[in-house]
């Protein structure tokens, strides 16, 4: 079976708020971990994926309380890290036909559309900051 997502260019068109936003992946990504079966290769994913799928919520608590525009932009780089590591697992996993493939293939859209929403929201910071990079 093909690998096949519907990619939403245009992040004006739904709601962004983040921060439920992230908590729900989080949540969809422990429910999509307990559907992964238990053998070697199952394990270590499902680890891998628990602790990369629900870090960008963490991270982004973090990030709302940051001391700097450079602390906010290094918080938001980690969530950023944590979603590009979820969004290959969840294509490995893809791959194998691990896990339950209606969430799988959910995540993983979720996770391309977190990604990008956080890189664009790095890319403002670091222009907004001015010639001032202590900031």
């Amino acid at each position: 079976m093909n690998l096949i997502l519907i990619i939403n260019f245009n992040i004006m068109d739904r709601n962004y708020d983040l921060d439920p936003r992230t908590i729900k992946f989080a949540g969809k990504i422990i429910t999509f971990c307990n559907s992964i079966p238990n053998n070697f290769a199952g394990l270590h994913l499902k680890g891998q994926l628990i602790k990369s799928g629900t870090s960008p919520a963490l991270n982004y608590g973090e990030a709302q309380g940051a001391e700097s525009k450079n602390d906010f932009i290094h918080k938001m780089g980690i969530c950023l890290k944590e979603l590009r590591e979820s969004k290959n697992c969840l294509k490995v996993l893809h791959e194998v036909k691990y896990g339950d493939e209606n969430l799988r293939l959910e995540l993983l859209q979720e996770s391309i559309e977190l990604t990008r929403i956080f890189a664009s929201i790095i890319v403002k910071t670091r222009n907004n900051r001015g010639n001032n990079p202590k900031n």
